[in-house]
């Protein structure tokens, strides 16, 4: 099922993104990287498996016009496509009375607006492929919020409610739209993110490597799931959150640490 097909990777130049390009492209995908540092798409593009095969496509994805402009380069390329991973987006490492709206502003237009976009912008392409898949890549955080990360808590549960709206919107064109609840990954997303008063970020010491979260994403092209959580344990917390969230507050206070506090009333 994978050879030959047409894949777009946002976020490609690093980290999940780039690993999901590495791994699609030895499995014979060919990939269009979407990115918008153009030279560390570059750079990844030469270290993929057949890289004249490839398409870098630079572009920012909250450029409404540079995004359209990026899609029909990758028709022209590419006449269809086969996978959609919509991977990138940032964080925000900030308590909400400590955000900026600047910055708020662009996080939501990163993680949910220009997703929309490109959703639209992409489905007469996913029409066009052979069993089209687009995988969502959120977060636990988008079924738990967690202090600190409010915005980008609120992010991602948008990201999940988009993708339970359009599995059903696109159903009758048979795309199957996949979200993938990713835990702590290994890589440079905390480091990048804005963090104004310097809160410690999160223990990385057990964390996930981006190279298991593309491994998820490919299993997901070749057998579809609604949804996959990357973490059982939040899993279950998201579950709790539903018909206890009391004892969920005291469960991921307790799992974080930092100082935070349960409510009490």
């Amino acid at each position: 099922m994978s050879a030959a097909r047409r894949a777009l990777v946002t976020g490609a130049s690093s980290g999940i993104g780039e690993a999901t390009a590495k791994l699609l492209a030895s499995r014979g995908y060919r990939v269009a990287l979407l990115a918008r540092r153009r030279d560390e798409l570059e750079r990844v593009r030469a270290s993929l498996s057949n890289a004249e095969t490839h398409l870098v496509v630079e572009c920012d994805l909250r450029d409404d016009a540079a995004l359209e402009r990026a899609v029909g380069e990758i028709r022209e390329r590419f006449g269809a496509l086969d996978l959609l991973v919509q991977n990138a987006g940032h964080g925000y490492l900030a308590k909400v009375e400590e955000t900026e709206p600047r910055k708020v502003r662009e996080l939501l237009e990163l993680n949910v607006a220009s997703v929309l976009s490109l959703s639209r912008l992409a489905l007469p392409l996913l029409r066009n492929g052979a069993a089209p898949v687009m995988v969502l890549v959120s977060s636990i955080v988008g079924r738990r919020g967690i202090p600190g990360q409010a915005v980008y808590s609120a992010s991602k549960a948008a990201l999940n409610s988009l993708g339970e709206a359009l599995r059903i919107e696109w159903a009758t064109d048979s795309i199957a739209v996949c979200t993938l609840d990713v835990g702590l990954t290994r890589t440079p997303f905390f480091a990048n993110q804005p963090n104004p008063r310097a809160l410690p970020g999160p223990n990385l010491a057990g964390a996930a490597d981006p190279e298991s979260v593309a491994h998820a994403i490919l299993e997901l092209d070749r057998a579809p799931q609604p949804e996959r959580c990357l973490s059982f344990k939040w899993r279950l917390l998201a579950i709790a959150n539903v018909l206890a969230p009391r004892l969920a507050d005291r469960l991921l206070v307790r799992r974080m640490g930092g100082g935070w506090r349960a409510p009490t009333r």
